[in-house]
């Protein structure tokens, strides 16, 4: 058991985290757009600083659990605490003045591109050039994108066929909503019960299937190492929130100086989504340096799976209740992109190793991602 599992280091980081965000509160009126050059370029480059100095601190936490834990339960703890915050976050803005018809679809579709592309990408071709190749869990792995078909499809391709200028009439969210909501939970369920070892390295997975009776269940885990996991997942949390907080409150200060620059509002949302999944994605880095495949994949694939599933019932059933109109249809370039991500997806998991050929493959789609933005 851990002598130390709240030191400076752990307090430093939740103090700078809610710090920086209590400052941006106190400071708010300095930086109305549009904001003097060099206080809106200090308060990014600020921002940037302290979301770093914290994503660190939620790796750290990540890890620790993961290897207490064991995957998949692991890699879900750190999935699951980055996507809930994202989804209230999302919540709260439509609950809020203003109007946001299409600020789900947006966000879902930066979140797919980053992690399908640019963080899957990255892992594969880090890992490729230092293994050689990635072996990963294809029941696993295979179980990750199929959900993610079904979700795109429910998500973003029907609106465009059977909804009303891109969003579903009412009697359609219902059905979708309960669809989307029962497969997902199902998916849940199957992943961190009965099928569990299926999310496991495939050296691992073997030998759990081979030796099942010395496998150590994870409620035993939970019990005997109590204590260290509520204090890990507390400091996790505690310094996930602060990421999320700040990346959000960033979106007017990016829009201001994106707008100064003639880019691509859109651009604002691709980075937000990029800062929101920083942990996630230096702890996938990390991973596949170490020859993880599969826990790339736990980190990645599930945490898109946990957005996708979680988000779109939450703004269709927000959008009910307000009697607000959530456009969920894509335009025809980013539909084009995700259906070949997908496809590309499902090419590069569907042999036995990962290359570093695979990963350039993602790099690619994603910067015709960036390029369609910029279009």
């Amino acid at each position: 058991m851990p002598t130390r599992l709240v030191g400076p280091a752990e307090i430093t980081r939740i103090g700078l985290g809610w710090g920086a965000f209590v400052v941006l509160l106190l400071i708010h009126p300095i930086l109305d757009p549009p904001a003097p050059p060099v206080t809106l370029i200090l308060a990014l480059a600020g921002i940037v600083a302290v979301v770093l100095i914290c994503a660190f601190g939620v790796v750290k936490q990540a890890e620790a659990l993961a290897h207490r834990l064991g995957d998949p339960y692991g890699s879900l703890v750190l999935t699951l605490s980055i996507v809930l915050i994202e989804v209230v976050l999302i919540a709260a803005v439509m609950l809020g003045p203003g109007d946001h018809t299409t600020i789900a679809r947006d966000s879902v579709m930066a979140v797919s591109m980053i992690i399908l592309n640019l963080v899957i990408g990255l892992c594969l071709l880090v890992g490729g050039l230092r293994h050689g190749g990635l072996r990963h869990n294809r029941v696993g792995t295979t179980a990750y994108l199929t959900m993610l078909i079904v979700l795109s499809v429910l998500a973003f391709g029907l609106p465009a066929a059977i909804g009303t200028d891109g969003a579903y009439t009412t009697g359609q969210e219902i059905p979708i909503v309960v669809l989307t909501l029962a497969v997902y939970v199902f998916f849940l369920f199957q992943q961190m019960g009965p099928r569990a070892v299926d999310f496991t390295e495939p050296d691992a997975a073997a030998s759990a299937r081979v030796d099942a009776g010395t496998h150590t269940p994870i409620g035993e885990v939970l019990r005997e190492h109590r204590r260290e996991i509520i204090t890990r997942l507390a400091l996790l949390v505690f310094t996930v929130v602060p990421i999320v907080l700040l990346s959000h409150d960033m979106a007017a200060l990016l829009d201001d100086g994106l707008g100064r620059l003639g880019a691509p509002p859109a651009l604002a949302g691709v980075l937000i989504a990029a800062i929101v999944f920083l942990p996630e994605s230096i702890t996938s880095v990390r991973a596949a340096l170490a020859g993880e495949a599969q826990r790339v994949s736990n980190l990645c694939h599930g945490a898109l799976v946990s957005t996708v599933g979680l988000t779109i019932p939450a703004v269709l059933i927000i959008g009910m209740f307000t009697g607000q109109t959530v456009v969920l249809a894509e335009t025809p370039a980013d539909m084009l992109l995700l259906g070949a991500t997908l496809v590309l997806s499902v090419a590069t998991f569907a042999s036995k190793k990962a290359t570093a050929m695979h990963g350039a493959a993602h790099l690619v789609m994603f910067a015709a991602y960036v390029l369609v933005l910029f279009s």
